[in-house]
């Protein structure tokens, strides 16, 4: 190990990615396995995706393009950005990479610099955190709890910041809680960190994924000051189940995006050409497509509630993505022992609440089917009972 790189050593890997393929060792073995670990629609690709991407393929449209992506693409994107979130764009702000975790990823290599403290809510998606280290910065944590639905407020921000604050991280609606932020919520956020010149990486992929008839809020909307201050990540992973075809895009600050195209021109080059083109035809779909896809989910939701509750576990009800997180404070187990026994005894998989910084939780997904909910819930409810 003495010749790895202190960087590299201090990553740890991702409980998501590792729990989900021991889950899938077991179904390779023939064990009946319930998955609810799953951070990826179950739904196929539309049909209309799909032959965008055969009819790149056929036209031999099959060679680099622009590392930061194709003009059509991004001339796409910034239409979404306009209607879909009252944002203004030149296309020069935008930058297309390879998912919205790359997104991410090159983003703070190109804003946080090391000794640069970076604030991350707590509960937050497990790679926040390992890519803020990776660059050399400091996860600053906030912990926040389920009294507040574990939603950052302008206090708590506040109290957190310290001369080497950088950025804020929000992510909205958020994983592993599925919370979204009101816009009076966002406009305390934003008054804050306008006062203090903090960034905002504004994590939305779960943006169309919102239940109740909810609306999804960027905080880069909310005025032209914070604006300024906001890199806001999607893709077309979740609201189109296209998590293999790893697209996802970036809009922000003109200078910081000419950093990270350079970063893709020696890391990665351009993201896949094919992938382009059906990400394109993605977002010129009629939004009925994706409501289809959004009202199942918000079925499932309500259908793992039910048996939840009937089950006798507590959880902050999700207004967004596809996942309950659910307390077991009272199994007297912590979450990677609940998550393990849960998946070696009843062969249910679930994703541990250390991995997201609240073990006191696991994180169940509904983005499989009912028959498969009802199955992984009784199989709780036996489980819970001999535990408790």
């Amino acid at each position: 190990m003495a010749y790895l790189s202190k960087r590299s050593q201090q990553i740890n890997p991702s409980s998501t990615l590792s729990i989900t393929a021991r889950a899938k060792k077991m179904r390779q073995e023939h064990i009946d396995v319930v998955s609810f670990a799953a951070g990826e629609p179950d739904f196929d690709t539309p049909d209309q995706i799909k032959q965008a991407a055969i009819d790149a393929i056929k036209s031999g449209f099959t060679k680099y393009t622009p590392s930061s992506g194709i003009f059509e693409l991004k001339s796409a994107i910034q239409k979404k950005f306009r209607l879909d979130n009252n944002l203004n764009y030149d296309i020069d702000q935008i930058v297309v990479s390879n998912g919205a975790k790359h997104s991410l990823f090159n983003l703070m290599q190109a804003l946080i610099a090391e000794g640069d403290e970076v604030i991350v809510p707590s509960p937050y998606w497990v790679s926040y955190v390992e890519m803020v280290k990776f660059c050399g910065g400091v996860p600053a944590i906030v912990k926040t709890n389920k009294s507040c639905s574990f939603k950052l407020d302008g206090d708590s921000l506040k109290k957190s910041i310290t001369k080497k604050t950088k950025a804020l991280i929000l992510n909205s609606p958020s994983n592993p809680v599925g919370y979204t932020y009101a816009r009076n919520e966002l406009e305390d956020i934003a008054e804050v960190c306008i006062k203090n010149k903090l960034f905002v990486i504004s994590d939305e992929i779960y943006e169309k994924l919102i239940y109740e008839n909810g609306r999804h809020i960027s905080i880069a909307s909310i005025n032209d000051d914070i604006y300024k201050r906001t890199f806001v990540v999607n893709g077309v992973s979740k609201a189109y189940s296209m998590t293999g075809w790893r697209i996802g895009y970036m809009a922000g600050d003109k200078t910081a995006v000419e950093a990270i195209s350079k970063i893709q021109d020696h890391s990665t080059s351009n993201p896949c050409s094919i992938s382009q083109k059906a990400a394109l035809a993605a977002l010129s779909l009629d939004s009925s497509v994706v409501d289809v896809m959004r009202k199942e989910f918000e079925s499932r939701r309500d259908y793992m509630l039910v048996l939840l509750d009937e089950a006798g576990m507590e959880y902050i009800k999700p207004q967004g993505a596809f996942y309950v997180f659910c307390d077991i404070s009272k199994t007297g187990l912590n979450s990677f022992d609940f998550s393990s026994r849960f998946l070696t005894e009843k062969h249910v998989a679930s994703i541990p609440g250390s991995a997201f910084g609240d073990d006191g939780y696991v994180r169940f997904s509904f983005a499989t089917s009912k028959e498969q909910i009802e199955k992984g819930i009784k199989r709780l409810r036996e489980f819970l009972d001999l535990l408790i």
